[in-house]
């Protein structure tokens, strides 16, 4: 399959998840994003359209960012930090996104990890 028309197919996934999730101030949308080398968590209200609090292996707030990366077992650390700062901001209750991949691997070691440190899925 060509490189087009599987990026074509994601993005259409991505577009079929998002007209289903949708998150309020009570109960954000946990939105996932995995790159090749990096993390990245947000929690959203959809109605207000605002970010209410956010993680990353990018972030300057995260502890030995040189070391984390794009696999499960920094899937797990920063699942944990990012409930962790959703608790901090408030949030208790979220609605997953894990943004069209597939729920295995890093986006389940993710999620299990937020879930452990204190959200409700």
């Amino acid at each position: 399959m060509r490189t087009e028309q599987k990026q074509k197919l994601a993005l259409r996934r991505r577009w079929r998840i998002r007209q289903k999730v949708s998150g309020t101030k009570d109960r954000p949308r946990m939105s996932v994003c995995f790159t090749n080398k990096n993390i990245h968590i947000q929690f959203i209200d959809d109605v207000a359209g605002v970010t209410l609090a956010a993680a990353s292996t990018t972030s300057k707030a995260t502890p030995d960012r040189d070391k984390l990366a794009a696999n499960a077992v920094s899937a797990k650390v920063l699942g944990s930090l990012a409930a962790q700062a959703a608790l901090g901001k408030g949030i208790k209750q979220v609605i997953f996104d894990r943004g069209g991949a597939r729920y295995h691997g890093k986006v389940k070691a993710l999620a299990d990890a937020a879930r452990e440190a204190g959200l409700q899925f």
